[in-house]
């Protein structure tokens, strides 16, 4: 299995499940200003839309290149077109094809935009690849309960096989769920989306 640290999309990870019932708390979070944000407005605006760069995060730190505050590497991967800021304030992203072009430019990472499949077919992919960023419903951290949809959240699966899917999930809510949780492909594909980027090995 790959190896990466688990990093939160937000800095007060033990508060997450209130910070996912109200985003407006995320202005509360004592430990803001490590995100990198130039204040906590900023901070409070991206930190429900980071959990890409959460994922890259990882990469990075597994690659040894570091791990730069996550609103940095929010803000680089925006000039590169993987985040859109629209008119009103609206965040778009992440934008798959442009942060690929940005992990390799600015990284050197090579990674791949990867669409159309199922959650059997991750452990195909990750035959090629150290890590797949694989977009879910950010209710994965609580399997349990039906998803509304697939897709909307990035975590990054460390390994698949065909009895279990390994990944660290930036938004959950405790340990369990949030480093090295484990799925069967089958309960997994009930969020998966079918698509995400696979990481070079």
């Amino acid at each position: 299995m790959a190896r990466a640290p688990c990093f939160a999309q937000w800095e007060s990870p033990e508060l997450g499940r209130d910070f996912a019932a109200d985003p407006a708390r995320l202005a509360g979070d004592p430990r803001w200003a490590e995100s990198g944000a130039r204040d906590v407005a900023e901070y409070a605006r991206w930190a429900h839309h980071v959990c890409g760069m959460a994922c890259v995060r990882m990469v990075l730190a597994a690659r040894g290149l570091g791990a730069p505050p996550i609103l940095e590497l929010a803000r680089a991967a925006t000039a590169r077109g993987a985040y859109v800021e629209e008119e009103g304030g609206t965040i778009r992203g992440m934008v798959y094809a442009p942060c690929v072009a940005w992990l390799r430019e600015a990284w050197g990472i090579e990674a791949e935009v990867v669409v159309g499949i199922d959650a059997h077919a991750i452990a195909r992919t990750m035959e090629r690849a150290a890590f797949f960023i694989a977009s879910v419903h950010p209710s994965i951290r609580t399997p349990g309960q039906p998803p509304p949809r697939r897709g909307g959240h990035l975590v990054l699966v460390l390994e698949a096989g065909p009895d279990a899917i390994v990944f660290h999930n930036p938004s959950g809510f405790d340990e369990a769920t949030r480093c090295g949780a484990r799925l069967a492909p089958a309960e997994f594909d009930r969020f998966f989306a079918g698509r995400g980027i696979a990481i070079a090995r």
